[in-house]
């Protein structure tokens, strides 16, 4: 096994994985998760999703759904998902000083504590050959809503304050978007120009 980095403080290193190929669900149709286990506190998140989001559309969900509640991690474990080595994620960790360590494909050679979690989460999620149910229907007779599937998209009026909440994070998101344009511009123009095609003349 390979021993990891010890955290000092709750979300400074995380181990981050994929649960894909699930039946889609809600009213966006998630068919994947993103499970993110902070090494220190040993806390799980599960962030519904799809499994072809992109490096920029993972990177979105983590900032949105996450890093605004913990901050900034500085180490993050995977096992080379190439979302996490695109050259826009390479370059988020330059401009933030963060790095990312990898982990073997199961069974791994790190602390595995996202693969435990997957685990659990599939125990917790899936129809069970037993039962043929899942183990939210059985107990609270439905799936649970998720509380992006309950937001109103036909809402004539929204109170001015609600209105101002939903501008700023609009503008929140946007902002974070040209960012990550910006980066992953930066980063293909530095790409481009240390691995130009070489050229040859004729009887070279």
């Amino acid at each position: 096994m390979i021993k990891i980095q010890e955290p000092s403080k709750p979300w400074e290193i995380v181990h981050m994985d994929w649960v894909a190929d699930l039946p889609p669900e809600g009213d966006r149709s998630y068919n994947a998760f993103l499970v993110i286990v902070d090494i220190f506190s040993k806390t799980p998140i599960f962030l519904p999703c799809h499994k072809d989001y992109t490096a920029m559309d993972t990177a979105l969900l983590i900032w949105n759904r996450l890093i605004s509640c913990t901050a900034i991690f500085t180490n993050i474990i995977n096992d080379r998902d190439p979302k996490f080595t695109s050259a826009l994620w390479k370059n988020l960790h330059q401009l933030f000083g963060t790095k990312l360590s990898f982990s073997t494909a199961y069974p791994p050679q790190t602390d595995g504590l996202a693969e435990r979690m997957i685990q659990t989460l599939e125990d917790m999620t899936f129809i069970h050959a037993s039962t043929n149910q899942t183990p939210a229907i059985l107990e609270k007779g439905l799936n649970p809503k998720l509380p992006q599937d309950s937001l109103r998209k036909d809402l004539v009026e929204i109170h001015p304050t609600a209105g101002s909440f939903k501008v700023i994070l609009d503008k929140t998101r946007k902002h974070a978007i040209s960012f990550m344009e910006d980066s992953f511009a930066y980063a293909k123009d530095k790409w481009d120009k240390s691995h130009a095609t070489p050229y040859f003349k004729v009887a070279e």
